[in-house]
């Protein structure tokens, strides 16, 4: 029972670890970059696109799968290769990455958030 509880605790403490909280990005700058994607992942915690825009490659955390879904925005939009527009607001201590408020792929803009 012992090993068990510790395992279940484990497993949320490394769970909330590597969700961070989204004080580290600056919502007083707003950036939006229009690209395309190199790489791309559909994944917990949150979805994400790298991209190369304004002469630089950018990685946009995205929203969960389970909102992206809901919310319209299909794996096949943020695939490599598609030419997207992000907006969002830059990571304070990470100068290539900024959280996506709404991501534009093939016409249709998605609200993330």
């Amino acid at each position: 029972m012992k090993l068990r509880v510790a395992a279940v605790l484990f497993a949320v403490s490394a769970g909330a670890t590597a969700h961070h909280g989204w004080s580290e990005y600056d919502a007083s700058q707003t950036l939006t970059l229009t690209g395309t994607i190199e790489q791309s992942g559909y994944e917990h915690p949150h979805g994400y696109v790298t991209l190369t825009a304004a002469g630089k490659r950018w990685t946009a955390v995205l929203a969960p799968p389970s909102r992206m879904d809901n919310r319209g925005l299909a794996r096949e939009l943020i695939k490599p290769g598609a030419v997207v527009t992000v907006v969002g607001y830059p990571n304070r201590n990470k100068p290539d990455e900024m959280r996506a408020e709404r991501i534009t792929s093939a016409g249709k803009t998605v609200e993330l958030r």
